[in-house]
């Protein structure tokens, strides 16, 4: 793509700016340090990367999915702010998805050893598994907002907090995986998904970057799975306060 392609996309932007300002929503700020700052990091990601490929140094690939996890964990909590210790979990639930998908890609020699894949695809899973989490951090506060006496009920009765949140946290765990795989039901048929436009785009036959699709899908799933029941089994015990009663986890301020 030349420059003048690449600056010429903003006539989008401009359109968006527009559609805001006269329907008077109010966003024209947010679009702007929004396009500004995707602008900036995909250009400054896309010559570390330039860097680290050349290199080869294991020591980066490794630095550079920490960053990944971290801002992960970190964007992923703000959907549940008043939970201390929660982006601990969410970050201990991301790094052992990536580590158990991404062992099993590169032990079953599904993807080589290369900073070319490993990157990209870890990616991909760890922005996927930070959707879920947010997903079920929402869907578990919905939950316990709407269930907050039941559940006090049953721990004065002796159960667990495990056994207490049990139906709550099963419900959200699964409200987190629907659109993973709705998205599978409908792939390919309502939308190309990126990698296999993006591998089209750059000239690939349509059938290896359908090859490539399928098998982030199904990575994808697994993946889903993982963070979500991993999630809901380590926060279990933070839902609650010292006295017992069930915290109140939407966003401060």
């Amino acid at each position: 793509m030349s420059n003048w392609a690449l600056a010429a996309t903003l006539v989008f932007v401009l359109v968006t700016m527009l559609l805001s300002i006269r329907r008077k929503l109010g966003l024209e700020k947010e679009i702007a340090v929004g396009t500004v700052r995707a602008a900036v990091q995909l250009f400054l990601i896309g010559y570390v990367l330039h860097f680290v490929f050349d290199t080869r140094n294991p020591a980066l690939i490794v630095l550079i999915i920490a960053g990944m996890i971290t801002v992960a964990a970190f964007n992923a909590g703000k959907r549940a702010d008043r939970i201390p210790g929660i982006r601990l979990r969410i970050a201990a639930t991301l790094l052992v998805t990536e580590a158990l998908t991404m062992g099993l890609l590169l032990s079953l020699r599904i993807i080589e050893a290369t900073p070319q894949y490993i990157i990209p695809v870890s990616g991909i899973i760890i922005g996927s598994s930070m959707i879920v989490a947010g997903l079920f951090l929402s869907a578990m506060t919905r939950e316990l907002e709407a269930a907050r006496g039941e559940i006090e009920a049953l721990l004065s009765l002796g159960a667990t907090t495990r056994q207490a949140l049990r139906h709550s946290a099963g419900r959200a765990v699964r409200s987190s995986m629907i659109p993973t795989f709705d998205g599978m039901k409908t792939v390919g048929l309502v939308q190309l998904p990126g990698m296999m436009t993006g591998m089209i785009v750059a000239g690939a036959e349509p059938i290896e970057a359908v090859r490539y699709q399928i098998l982030i899908m199904f990575v994808l799933s697994a993946s889903a799975a993982i963070t979500a029941i991993m999630l809901g089994t380590v926060t279990a015990g933070l839902w609650f306060t010292a006295e017992g009663m069930v915290r109140r986890a939407g966003r401060q301020g």
